[in-house]
């Protein structure tokens, strides 16, 4: 049996593809709403964080084979977690992660983490749309919630979310809590409907719609703050679905029967 962290909707769609191949697994996943497609397919799935100890006694009690990590690209926690325990319980692990998107732009401003991304845009002075998630939103509150600075936080349509925010100080009309992936439309139309001036996002691939975004501020002269993937020395680090079964079947046909 394969532990398949599934952290983005391709990597679904790479679990669902494995299974029909044949490949016994089960997905672990953070929240409930992105467990839905898997239980549509009918593929088993646990949701909740683990720590290195939980997820080797997981391996361990489900005797699991292998590890695919397609966790989110800015899940490093995550990653190193699945390296860890496959490590530990001396099973292959293979690293899944959609391909990376190019963009050249004067407008376009790339830092290595969400503090250079916040402490950055503190100078600024106008509307700044938060695109990166509810994750590390306290980083920007702290210095972003300011009287020259409006800041629009767009989210998951979560109560955790909502609470996270009226704890920090963002206000209602702050808030855009909408489930994507969106459009190029949308994405404008949203930009044009705050008066953006700054737009600070993830280089999350094409399946995460970080093109989408990329394009609608750049097409509008927004500037764009980018925050660049994690720097990690993955194991089996693939960019496709085949690249990840031609592994598979190496593994198969080698000293691991999975």
């Amino acid at each position: 049996m394969i532990l398949f962290l599934a952290g983005t909707s391709d990597a679904r769609a790479l679990a669902i593809q494995l299974q029909n191949q044949g490949y016994p697994l089960l997905a672990t996943v953070v929240t409930e709403s992105a467990a839905e497609s898997l239980n549509a397919h009918h593929i088993p799935y646990q949701v909740g964080r683990l720590s290195v100890d939980d997820m080797m006694a997981l391996i361990q009690k489900r005797k699991m084979t292998c590890v695919i990590d397609a966790s989110h690209p800015y899940a490093e926690e995550a990653s190193k977690t699945a390296m860890a325990a496959a490590k530990a319980c001396d099973i292959p692990y293979i690293r899944y992660e959609r391909p990376e998107e190019q963009f050249i732009s004067p407008l376009i401003t790339q830092v290595d983490s969400y503090e250079e991304a916040a402490k950055l845009a503190q100078s600024h002075k106008g509307t700044i749309m938060l695109t990166t998630g509810s994750k590390t939103l306290e980083i920007f509150a702290k210095y972003l919630i300011r009287d020259e600075i409006r800041l629009i936080c767009r989210m998951l349509p979560n109560i955790g979310n909502m609470e996270k925010c009226h704890s920090l100080g963002i206000k209602q009309k702050d808030i855009i809590a909408i489930q994507g992936p969106f459009s190029q439309s949308l994405n404008k139309a949203l930009c044009e409907q705050f008066n953006v001036t700054l737009m600070i996002t993830k280089e999350s691939g094409k399946v995460g719609s970080v093109d989408e975004k990329m394009t609608a501020a750049l097409q509008l002269g927004i500037p764009v703050i980018l925050i660049k993937r994690p720097v990690i020395s993955y194991e089996n680090f693939c960019t496709s679905f085949e690249e990840v079964t031609q592994l598979l079947g190496g593994f198969i046909l080698g000293k691991h029967e999975l």
